[in-house]
């Protein structure tokens, strides 16, 4: 008996087999990139030999006395389903379902994070998304101060109507249209972070910053963020069950006394719910007289982060999606009023970043009809639904997202990268300026890191958006579009135009199937060598002569035209040597664009699109693809 007790305890000594670990990517459904070395890499036992197989292919190697180990298959063409086995002598993996296509990383910021279900047509191209040999691994926001070797999250999901909603409506659109051309599995690598800087997405070697500092900066953003959510979880813990069941709470006459007090109209971070995102109710109430109330009014609530259903007296007066800061202002029918007392509701969904009702002061009223706008306070609040994780701010930092969600993919194998990011770098001219020695610094590190020297790399132009940080000839938007633009000079590379489909009142423009249609273009010609009409008109070079600038333009391969049809061309602003411009009269002349105006009598200067939202930019050509902005001074 004693001898079998000194066997056992021996035995339940040994550690138990371990599977070998593999970076997050490597999972059931993967897509890897054809025509390239399959390269694979984890972690195993030191010393431990691993062996990969896949299509038939074979190789092995011992782990590192750290464990770490990496190894290379022989490239392969377009096929599958395979399966991928790697043996460590102890716990095999087994990855099932694994195509070999091309894989591209989609990344920026909110515009190319959007999903289907937020964009244009969200039922009908949910219904529609049902190739299953277009795949998506969605990264999760995840931020760290030090490179890592592994994602947060993520998996391999195939298209289907009941996923496609979550995903990147640019990168699905752009997937889908290389799914026509190419006949390959297409995976999308989704890795963003709404109103995230570039400087997040950059290492610390290439904005020369001290990696020791940064991670000690991270440390404290840490410390910070725990003493931050201490006091969210404290507030939250009022309500010992969440979720709860919200239905009804519009109705007047529900019970509030669980119900706290909140500032409006303020973030609701700013009161103490700091990394809380989900659904939470606002109520207040106003009085009217008689004839107030049947005359109606119109209820100012504010600025909504980031949607909202507003009631009165339990009646629905207003709903807007998405639209964290646009002011919402409802009219209220008399028929929803009443003498005395009435009772506001606004259920709020914050899907992250900041959340609540926030804006002026002067944006949250009551307006009886011909009457003057009437404060509205003593507000009440409660969470109806909601999860706690403080991320917001960590979109700002250097290198915090490169950290988590770029360094963790090298070296897995690219086809490309599709970017669309840079409103939250237009805050100024200055920091739209900076952004043209950031943005090439950016992909010539990814390149190197990828060791990729010529990795194709596309990106779409800042829209028209109406920012209100431009003012007459100074707009950091366009700005930016220049920064964005001066980029090609790097060899493989294009940019996507999309002053023409925007939305001035939305920085999320819906139309994300233009936008994923002229990736895809550009894709084509870039990433695989077709010759076909990609881009818009480039401008090439003016002269100034006569009161007039004669403009020429490489039109891409397609004649200029105008958006709309006949020969009078918009946009376009002319300045002396006072620097002083104005609007000009312009119009294609034999394949050129002479521009003049009355007011500027000996220009030295032409603007085409300068302001942040030029929707009267109509310069295209033939294919409908519409010219870049630009400026013929460095003013």
């Amino acid at each position: 008996m004693n001898r079998f007790a000194t066997v056992l305890m021996a035995l339940l000594a040994i550690p138990a087999a371990q599977a070998v670990e593999l970076p997050r990517l490597f999972s059931d459904g993967m897509v890897v990139q054809r025509d390239q070395p399959v390269q694979v890499w984890g972690k195993a036992t030191p010393g431990a030999r691993v062996a990969v197989e896949f299509a038939g292919a074979e190789a092995a190697i011992r782990a590192d006395g750290a464990g770490h180990w990496s190894l290379s298959l022989p490239a392969q063409t377009a096929g599958g389903p395979y399966v991928m086995r790697i043996d460590d002598g102890a716990a095999p993996r087994v990855l099932r379902d694994v195509l070999v296509g091309d894989v591209w990383l989609a990344s920026g910021q909110s515009n190319m994070e959007w999903p289907i279900a937020q964009s244009a047509d969200p039922d009908a191209e949910i219904a529609r998304a049902t190739d299953p040999l277009i795949r998506h691994f969605k990264i999760p926001k995840s931020w760290a101060g030090e490179p890592q070797e592994q994602l947060a999250g993520g998996e391999w999901v195939a298209s289907s109507p009941q996923v496609a909603g979550k995903f990147s409506a640019v990168a699905h659109y752009f997937a889908r249209e290389l799914r026509k051309i190419t006949g390959v599995p297409i995976g999308i690598i989704d890795s963003t972070w709404g109103g995230s800087r570039i400087e997040a997405w950059m290492d610390a070697p290439s904005q020369g910053l001290d990696e020791q500092a940064l991670a000690s900066q991270a440390q404290k953003l840490k410390a910070d963020d725990e003493r931050a959510l201490a006091q969210t979880r404290a507030n939250l813990a009022r309500w010992p069950t969440l979720p709860v069941d919200d239905a009804g709470w519009q109705a007047p006459g529900i019970e509030t006394s669980a119900w706290t007090s909140i500032q409006v109209p303020s973030l609701w971070e700013a009161a103490g719910w700091n990394g809380m995102d989900g659904i939470a109710w606002y109520r207040t109430t106003f009085t009217l007289t008689a004839d107030e109330a049947a005359a109606g009014v119109t209820l100012g609530v504010g600025r909504i982060d980031d949607s909202d259903i507003t009631w009165v007296n339990g009646v629905q007066v207003g709903e807007t999606r998405m639209q964290y800061n646009q002011p919402r202002r409802y009219a209220v029918p008399a028929s929803a009023l009443r003498e005395g007392i009435n009772h506001v509701a606004v259920r709020v969904s914050d899907f992250g970043g900041g959340g609540g009702i926030h804006g002026e002061a002067a944006e949250v009223f009551v307006q009886p009809q011909g009457g003057m706008p009437r404060a509205l306070a003593d507000w009440v609040f409660r969470p109806s639904n909601v999860s706690v994780a403080l991320v917001d701010d960590k979109n700002q930092h250097p290198t915090l997202l490169y950290n988590a969600m770029i360094h963790p993919l090298q070296p897995y194998a690219l086809r490309g990268v599709i970017w669309y990011q840079g409103e939250s770098n237009a805050n100024t001219v200055a920091d739209a300026m900076k952004y043209r020695a950031q943005f090439p610094d950016m992909i010539q590190q990814w390149r190197q890191q990828w060791r990729s020297p010529d990795l194709p790399f596309l990106w779409v132009q800042l829209a028209n958006f109406s920012s209100g940080v431009d003012q007459g000839d100074r707009s950091p938007w366009a700005v930016l579009r220049e920064s964005q633009s001066a980029t090609l000079s790097l060899p493989a590379t294009a940019q996507v135009v999309t002053i023409d489909i925007g939305n001035p009142a939305d920085i999320h423009p819906l139309n994300k199937q233009d936008v994923g249609k002229r990736l895809a273009l550009a894709a084509r010609h870039v990433a695989y060598g077709e010759s076909l009409v990609y881009r818009g008109p480039v401008h090439t070079q003016a002269q100034f002569s006569d009161g007039r600038a004669n403009l020429t333009f490489d039109d891409g391969g397609s004649a200029l035209a105008v958006r709309g049809g006949g020969a009078r061309v918009h946009g376009f602003a002319l300045a002396g040597i006072d620097r002083v411009f104005h609007a000009a009269d312009a119009e294609l002349v034999d394949g050129r664009v002479v521009v003049r105006s009355a007011t500027v009598k000996a220009p030295v200067a032409v603007r085409y699109g300068w302001s942040d939202n030029p929707a009267d930019a109509d310069l295209v050509n033939t294919a409908g693809l519409p010219a870049s902005p630009f400026r013929t001074d460095a003013w």
